[in-house]
């Protein structure tokens, strides 16, 4: 029967060594231990958001919100569901099961967006959008743009189209976001009676505002070496050019927003 401790007896000083140097490896690697009071799990995480320019939170949580809470709950293997809804927005959490792939559940998310597409309101700018997650990580800068001669709008405008767009090109970053918006919005009122009594009907009024503030090229000319883009600068900017806007024309009888 063979004796393992023999070898290390019959060499004490080879013993020796080897018991220094395992003692030295040991205590070298303890340095590098890393130390964590909780354990490092990536949950399965994905956040939709969805946005409706000038809905205050109470229609954004019922027509939005709604659902796509209704379509995203019933994918399967989600733990839970979180949303909350602000001026304009919404966004909703989705917590998957552990052992759900994060890829296959991508998918279905997709889906889900699809087929609560057409119970969503028609004057969304866009389909709701969603980005994986991990509810572990943080943020590990926060920047904060201050001026005291330029407007909100503007500077919101340039920390979202200079500011970010540089951040999301630095090495390792995986997103930049820009919060605290001050943007400027025209809210319309309108006197019921006076509609009644002009005959114009509230579709008329929203069809005449949308319709004012579409921007879209007028055409396009060629030549050999310049290609140009024809468009208009009807860009409305205050509470007069929404004053002119036109909601009919009958008989010479021409009804404006500010009658």
């Amino acid at each position: 029967m063979t004796n393992l401790s023999a070898p290390f007896v019959q060499r004490p000083v080879g013993t020796t060594l080897i018991a220094i140097g395992l003692f030295i490896f040991g205590l070298v690697s303890y340095a590098f231990l890393p130390v964590a009071s909780l354990p490092s799990v990536e949950f399965p995480v994905i956040r939709v958001s969805a946005s409706r320019p000038g809905a205050d939170p109470s229609t954004m949580a019922a027509s939005v919100a709604s659902p796509l809470e209704r379509a995203l709950g019933a994918i399967p293997g989600v733990n839970e569901v979180t949303s909350w809804s602000s001026l304009g927005t919404t966004n909703i959490t989705l917590q998957f099961d552990l052992k759900r792939k994060i890829d296959s559940a991508a998918r279905d998310v997709q889906a889900a967006i699809n087929a609560a597409a057409t119970d969503l309101p028609g004057d969304m700018p866009s389909l709701p959008r969603f980005k994986k997650a991990n509810p572990n990580s943080q943020p590990v800068l926060i920047l904060a743009m201050t001026s005291k001669t330029i407007p909100p709008d503007a500077l919101f405008d340039i920390a979202d189209s200079v500011v970010a767009q540089r951040l999301s090109q630095v090495a390792g970053v995986a997103e930049v976001t820009v919060n605290g918006a001050e943007q400027p919005a025209f809210r319309v009122r309108v006197d019921p009676a006076r509609l009644a009594a002009m005959g114009v009907g509230l579709e008329e009024v929203r069809a005449a505002v949308v319709a004012s503030s579409t921007m879209s090229a007028l055409g396009d000319f060629n030549g050999e070496r310049v290609a140009e883009t024809i468009a208009t600068s009807g860009q409305l900017k205050g509470v007069e050019d929404y004053r002119r806007i036109i909601v009919r024309n009958r008989n010479n009888a021409v009804v404006r927003l500010g009658d």
